[in-house]
């Protein structure tokens, strides 16, 4: 998997989609599938779970990989864990989920596949439900909040922001507020020994230098 965060739109989608046939097949209902992937991540609601969010996940999964149990199933769950956006917690992994045991098993993946992927999807809605011992579920949530960790930092807090400008500043505040401290609590916020390696220190300062923005900005 190709991390190209830093190409355009175009070259985005096609990398993407590429890696999607090499994962799913080539069969039409697979090459039907990742383009309806594509488009969905593509919406023009999307500020920040869009194309290159998705290719930063999935360049995170290739470097926790090996902490994995089956990383097919947590590549396809890394496709699919937003592919419904609404910006509605909750609602939106469910639907994701059923909209992965909908369109996989026509892809030729087993039931058992399916079923781990659509389990994973709906992990992240809530990261801290991780269970002890499941390393799957580990990889994708911690290659999903790699982002904390990793430059642009900034960047990422601010697509936030424009995902929920209908949301009065006020309550953003207050929301967001609460979101950090809950992560700053967890007494390590990687579950995978590489990923607290590579982002855990970087992740804990760039979210208290957020959460200090915010309590001034209050």
């Amino acid at each position: 998997m190709i991390d190209d965060r830093s190409a355009g739109p175009s070259g985005t989608s096609a990398r993407l989609a590429a890696d999607w046939l090499a994962l799913a097949g080539g069969s039409p209902a697979a090459r039907a599938a990742g383009a309806e992937l594509i488009a969905r991540w593509a919406e023009p609601h999307r500020r920040y779970h869009t194309l290159a969010h998705l290719a930063a996940v999935l360049a995170a999964v290739d470097d926790l990989a090996g902490e994995a149990a089956d990383p097919a199933a947590v590549r396809l769950a890394a496709w699919f864990h937003d592919a419904v956006y609404d910006g509605r917690p909750g609602w939106d992994e469910e639907r994701s989920a059923q909209l992965a045991q909908a369109r996989l098993p026509r892809c030729g993946v087993p039931p058992a596949r399916v079923a781990a992927t659509a389990r994973l999807v709906r992990l992240t809605a809530a990261h801290d439900t991780v269970a002890a011992g499941d390393r799957d579920g580990a990889v994708l949530c911690d290659a999903d909040l790699a982002v904390l960790g990793r430059p642009g930092y900034d960047a990422y807090a601010a697509d936030i922001r424009r995902e929920y400008a209908h949301v009065p500043d006020d309550l953003f505040r207050l929301g967001r507020s609460q979101v950090l401290r809950r992560l700053l609590a967890a007494p390590r916020l990687y579950r995978t020994d590489r990923a607290r390696d590579l982002w855990e220190e970087r992740a804990r300062a760039n979210m208290d230098a957020e959460l200090a923005r915010l309590d001034a900005a209050g």
